[in-house]
């Protein structure tokens, strides 16, 4: 049975899109998933289940927390394939190593264009550095995120889809649980 991962987007952030993640587990769960673990308090949840586009698994899993949390916001789902292909394809290696806190990763719900990956690159005025296309686009933040002007809805107005981010450390966590 294949693993996925469902990343929320802007779930316990500020008091908005409040969850616990026992009752994310059990949404989870009450949809047939099995094997299921969250890590973090920020919406990461790791299952099992059968063979489905993610596509599908996101609508599904919308559809449910709007209904039974309560909670409107976009879930981003990986399989473990394509999550291992995200880590490999890292433009960042030194700072991976150096620095894994401050890298980025951005999961978008649909393909990025090349062009609004530069746009956005562009578009910053700090020491913050933007790569990739297709579903992930990685972003370096050498003086951190919290200082930064690059914004989430900066990110998205110019990348033209729907994103959420999470720092390396937590992407390798993520894929120990998912690819093992």
């Amino acid at each position: 049975m294949p693993r996925y991962v469902a990343l929320l987007r802007a779930v316990n952030v500020g008091g908005r899109g409040t969850v616990t993640m026992s009752d994310l587990r059990a949404l989870v769960e009450s949809l047939g998933y099995r094997d299921v673990t969250t890590v973090l308090n920020s919406g990461n949840v790791v299952f099992a289940g059968p063979s489905k586009s993610t596509d599908a698994i996101e609508k599904q899993l919308e559809t449910a927390a709007k209904h039974k949390l309560g909670l409107d916001t976009p879930f981003v789902v990986r399989s473990g394939d394509a999550l291992r292909a995200a880590i490999t394809k890292n433009p960042f290696r030194k700072e991976a190593d150096t620095d894994p806190g401050r890298l980025i990763v951005l999961f978008a719900k649909s393909d990025i264009a090349g062009s609004n990956v530069k746009a956005l690159q562009s578009a910053i005025v700090g020491r913050e550095t933007v790569r990739g296309g297709g579903r992930h686009v990685y972003a370096f933040y050498p003086d951190g995120q919290g200082r930064s002007k690059v914004t989430v809805a900066t990110i998205e107005k110019k990348l033209g889809v729907r994103v959420t981010g999470r720092n390396w450390n937590t992407v390798l966590k993520l894929k120990e649980l998912v690819c093992g």
